[in-house]
């Protein structure tokens, strides 16, 4: 793990070094009251990998964006009596959060192990599983949409009924004739997606309809929709592993983040402390 050597530059956080500098006569771009935008201003904010057409685009939508911005604040300033210094410390607080974000961000990068055992995933999920309750249905299934004038559709009902028994029958006939599978059995897959081009959508209680069925056939003037449902969870249950692991992996990854942070805060205090970087007064 690399560690960042810890050096505290206290005139880093004065108010000057958030000023920006004055330069001698700048080209101005536009004026709104008192408030100036200068060309170099621009120009540093304008990407430098754009085509001269697209930084003229830029530059003229920035502008733009800019005198809007400034009446805004003028005609806010004469609305409400704003509180400048009240305002301006806000400013800076903010400055000096994006600051210490990006310092964060850096650490992190620098230290942060993003490997996640399938171990260490099992074993938080079985601590902390009543945190992953679904919002949504689940539903191990296999799904075809079959043309209402295909062939033979007596002997694919039969076949998905039987599965997985007659499998390669199944397979056969799907192959040649179905616009839309889903056959991954194994898989959780959240029911309303298998549901959505079908007619069963407009099935009320979804709940209902997966504790009643396990194979459901429905047609419409064009399609036959052939399901065979094989499981299922319901809304409110603690979610399978299997379906939510990648969520619990972040879930892993963002605590170790916020234990960098911790570390990182940490380990400049102690700096400080050590090398008298700092003094608390008695008043």
């Amino acid at each position: 793990m690399k560690y960042y050597h810890i050096m505290l530059v206290l005139s880093l956080f004065g108010c000057e070094y958030l000023q920006p500098k004055q330069e001698e006569e700048e080209t101005v771009v536009a004026t709104v009251g008192d408030e100036v935008l200068s060309e170099s201003s621009l120009s540093e904010l304008t990407p430098a990998d754009l085509s001269q057409e697209d930084s003229a685009k830029f530059s003229e939508k920035f502008v733009n964006d800019w005198i809007k911005k400034q009446l805004m604040i003028q005609q806010a300033k004469e609305v409400i009596d704003f509180n400048e210094a009240e305002i301006q410390s806000k400013v800076l607080d903010y400055q000096y959060a994006l600051m210490v974000h990006a310092f964060e961000q850096k650490y992190i990068e620098a230290n942060l192990d993003d490997e996640v055992s399938a171990e260490e995933i099992e074993t938080y999920f079985g601590e902390k599983s009543e945190n992953f309750i679904l919002r949504q249905n689940l539903a191990k299934c296999i799904y075809f949409k079959i043309p209402s004038q295909a062939p033979q559709t007596w002997r694919f009902r039969r076949s998905i009924k039987k599965y997985p028994e007659d499998s390669i029958g199944l397979w056969e006939y799907a192959n040649v004739h179905a616009t839309k599978v889903f056959t991954e059995d194994s898989l959780w897959v959240k029911f309303d997606e298998i549901l959505l081009e079908t007619p069963l959508i407009e099935v009320s209680d979804k709940a209902q309809f997966l504790k009643r069925n396990t194979y459901v056939e429905v047609s419409d003037d064009k399609f036959t929709y052939f399901l065979r449902i094989f499981d299922y969870k319901l809304v409110g249950e603690i979610a399978p592993l299997e379906f939510i692991s990648e969520q619990v992996k972040d879930v892993i990854i963002n605590k170790r983040k916020i234990a960098l942070k911790r570390e990182l805060e940490k380990n400049i205090y102690n700096e400080a402390v050590r090398s008298n970087a700092f003094e608390i007064y008695d008043n």
